[in-house]
């Protein structure tokens, strides 16, 4: 069986968009289950709108997903020189030809067929001229020489047979007069170059396919396996917008999604195994297969979305999504100051925190919200809710469950609820009566983990002194 290669080609004229990352999970997976590679070309030919901030946030998007590429990424505009070479081979070839016409004449052509009802395409005005004709002092752009009459076939891993009539197709710009390829050659000569056997890619480039296999076919060369996956929609069916989720891939981490959690995710956009909804990447690799994409608009939900992260945060180890969180405050609102204040006795707090802190988060957000408590700097800011349940009578119930609970033997959740249940019970109080001033002395606030939970993470020394600053 031939070695897979696949490749990833972004645009580098913004952010790394979901669209973009599912096509690179899509290739990454394809190769990485059957023993194959998946190489990265910047197509950066647009010279005015690829800038280097764009690339590296593409290389950022793709390493924080967990989407490795082999090799070094290769840069289509550094490969140009190689593009002409081609174009002079098709050009000796009599498979392409000077085409000399000034943008005046090509609009008047536009407008006839706009007029007559026709397609917009080239009329051919100089595909068959005479070398003898060609004007001395005009700029010229090279074309291809396409087929006239029958049809070019695409077997679409995805979409399945596509037949296109070659009447239907013109004789498309392979280099520009300024000297510079255009994107189908360049895609051809790029992908033959570097040995791709499987292109993947939106189903908006369907249209280009058969102008691509007609390049192949004129430079004798293999036609790589073609597979184009579905558009991603909003949840109503729109095409992606903002509002529906078109944003970067560093808007989602920032957000709080686990990458584990983008990545089955954004398989599942498009590709089914099952009814099963939650994949390892072990096991997304091991499954993906083209066969099992549909050809339908995928639907991208956030309600879905956290949903899946909600489950990936209750099930990751708590030493993995610690170390997920702490990577993750970085890039969170507020992060980086939580950050500088974690130092090793908050970090085993955090650790100790987590198992019933995890288990109401949807997201790292969510998370960071509820573990708030265990960063703060005593004495702690108590909100207005708090404050009003910290009144005269309920600091005096402190003052007087403080002892008790610095007596406690063993320093547990188990063990200090046995210690505020008696308590309660000798003061003839329901458990509510003392937990939430407990909780409003111990977290600032009304909504936390479980209150015994709570004092455990914090331990004795934190626990005592928070509680004493806010008793009678």
């Amino acid at each position: 069986m031939p070695a897979v290669v696949t490749r990833f080609a972004p645009s580098p004229t913004g952010f790394l968009h979901i669209g973009g990352a599912r096509t690179a999970l899509f290739n990454w997976l394809f190769a990485r289950g059957r023993g194959g590679r998946m190489l990265l070309r910047i197509e950066d030919t647009d010279r005015a709108r690829s800038t280097e901030p764009a690339i590296a946030a593409i290389l950022e998007g793709l390493t924080w997903l967990g989407l490795d590429w082999d090799g070094e990424p290769v840069s289509q505009y550094a490969r140009g020189d190689r593009h002409r070479e081609v174009v002079e081979t098709l050009l000796a070839a009599g498979d392409a030809y000077r085409c000399y016409c000034t943008a005046e004449e090509l609009e008047a052509m536009r407008a006839r067929a706009l007029a007559e009802g026709r397609s917009l395409r080239y009329e051919g005005a100089w595909r068959d001229r005479d070398p003898a004709e060609f004007p001395a002092d005009r700029p010229y752009a090279i074309r291809f020489r396409a087929p006239d009459s029958g049809e070019t076939v695409i077997e679409d891993r995805v979409q399945g047979r596509i037949v296109v009539q070659n009447k239907d197709l013109d004789d498309l710009i392979i280099l520009r007069s300024d000297g510079s390829p255009t994107y189908n050659l360049s895609v051809v000569v790029d992908d033959h170059d570097m040995g791709v056997s499987h292109v993947i890619r939106g189903v908006d480039h369907l249209t280009n396919a058969a102008r691509q296999m007609q390049i192949y076919q004129a430079l004798g060369w293999v036609t790589p396996e073609m597979a184009h996956i579905p558009l991603i929609h909003g949840p109503d069916g729109a095409k992606l917008s903002k509002r529906h989720g078109a944003l970067g891939v560093e808007a989602y981490r920032a957000m709080g999604y686990l990458a584990p959690a983008m990545r089955t995710y954004l398989a599942r956009l498009g590709w089914s195994h099952g009814d099963q909804e939650i994949f390892s990447t072990e096991e997304l690799i091991e499954l993906f297969s083209l066969e099992h994409v549909g050809r339908s608009p995928a639907r991208f939900d956030f309600t879905k979305l956290e949903s899946v992260n909600g489950q990936f945060i209750r099930q990751m180890p708590d030493d993995e999504l610690l170390e997920a969180f702490i990577a993750f405050l970085p890039y969170a609102e507020g992060g980086k100051e939580l950050l500088a204040r974690l130092d090793d006795g908050k970090k085993a707090r955090l650790q100790k925190a987590l198992p019933a802190l995890k288990t109401r988060a949807k997201t790292l957000v969510e998370l960071q919200a509820a573990a708030r408590f265990i960063f703060a700097e005593r004495p702690i800011e108590v909100d207005e809710r708090a404050r009003k349940t910290l009144d005269e009578e309920a600091r005096a119930r402190l003052a007087a469950l403080l002892p008790e609970l610095a007596a406690a033997p063993e320093w547990s959740a188990a063990a200090l609820e046995e210690t505020v249940k008696a308590f309660a019970e000798r003061q003839a109080l329901k458990l509510v009566a003392v937990a939430q001033p407990l909780r409003a002395s111990l977290t600032g606030t009304l909504v936390s983990p479980g209150i015994f939970e709570v004092l455990d993470a914090l331990g004795r020394e934190e626990s005592l002194a928070r509680i004493a600053d806010q008793a009678a």
